[in-house]
């Protein structure tokens, strides 16, 4: 197998072998499948063709974006009228934005991995 040209960053996630590496696909493929609602691990197109896994990941993770955006958004107007106490809604906020800052990096790891799937010819 050939050894890709694909630069590694910061955002390759630790959990993906290097690019050209034995293996590498699977590490990607398993790592991608994490991502997903579990039933995707079975279904044959996206076991067969990690690509596919790949653009399905980017789609949950975009959406897994804007649903923490909406509840840090929306956190300081509806959390009172739950009774929360003002020390459990700050702590909630902060989990929301740490939440945001995290699945932000997941999103660009997954577009570094997308990128080096579809760079070896995409199968």
């Amino acid at each position: 197998m050939p050894v890709t040209t694909t630069r590694i960053s910061s955002d390759w996630p630790c959990q993906v072998k290097t690019p050209g590496s034995h293996d590498w696909e699977r590490s990607a493929a398993r790592w991608l499948r994490e991502l997903v609602p579990a039933r995707y691990g079975s279904y044959p197109a996206l076991v067969r063709h990690p690509v596919l896994l790949a653009r399905h990941a980017q789609i949950q993770v975009q959406q897994e974006i804007r649903v923490a955006r909406t509840a840090l958004q929306t956190a300081r107007a509806d959390l009172p009228r739950l009774g929360l106490h003002e020390g459990v809604i700050e702590h909630t906020i902060k989990l929301y934005a740490a939440e945001l800052l995290q699945l932000q990096h997941i999103a660009r790891s997954v577009r570094a991995v997308s990128q080096a799937l579809v760079e070896r010819g995409g199968r």
